[in-house]
């Protein structure tokens, strides 16, 4: 197993992968995402065009088998921003983490660790690049699930813990909606999701 984070034009390898991977992964609940390739694949593109974005790969060999990525917030989605502009943050000064996606019979080997870490190392690089000395932060968000949905599996456990022993406090009061098909339905619904945040000079 080897971690490497990839920016640029060196993510295009990797883009029909990495769309597989998300659809894989996030048809698990809780985010029980019916994904469309074709969309997964214009999405991933936004990592290449981005001024101040990455991509961390997990691999077994020469297989991609996980993926973490991170953003500029100001360069992420409008449905992103919104809720920290209403809120009163600057935007400039935060970097946000898309998603982690690890393979089943990869999880709980310290994976998810060493993604953080890799993020966090380039938040920190893209907060000196932009000499952002105070207010800055990282953040991501989790999707809100009623504990007794039916497609709970008995053995879920969720991330929050993992996520505080990180330094990420849930916010409440930041939330947003996005919209996509679950497993079980037939169109797109809107779904609400609650951020976490870290802010860096605590």
């Amino acid at each position: 197993m080897h971690i490497q984070l990839f920016t640029g034009d060196a993510i295009q390898p990797y883009i029909r992968n990495l769309a597989g991977l998300r659809i894989e992964i996030f048809k698990e609940y809780p985010y029980l995402y019916d994904g469309d390739f074709d969309y997964e694949q214009v999405y991933l593109y936004s990592y290449i065009h981005a001024k101040h974005a990455a991509v961390v790969l997990a691999f077994d060999g020469k297989e991609v088998v996980g993926a973490s990525t991170c953003i500029a917030l100001e360069e992420s989605d409008t449905f992103i921003q919104f809720p920290f502009i209403a809120k009163g943050y600057d935007i400039s000064k935060g970097v946000y983490f898309e998603e982690s996606v690890l393979q089943k019979k990869y999880r709980n080997q310290g994976i998810g660790v060493r993604f953080f870490e890799e993020r966090e190392k380039w938040a920190a690089n893209y907060f000196k690049k932009k000499n952002i000395i105070e207010g800055r932060f990282t953040t991501f968000c989790g999707i809100n699930r009623p504990d007794d949905h039916p497609l709970r599996p008995k053995n879920y456990q969720t991330l929050e813990e993992f996520w505080k022993h990180r330094k990420y406090e849930k916010q409440p009061n930041l939330q947003t909606q996005i919209a996509w098909k679950d497993i079980e339905t037939e169109q797109e619904e809107f779904h609400n999701l609650t951020f976490w945040l870290r802010e860096w000079d605590k």
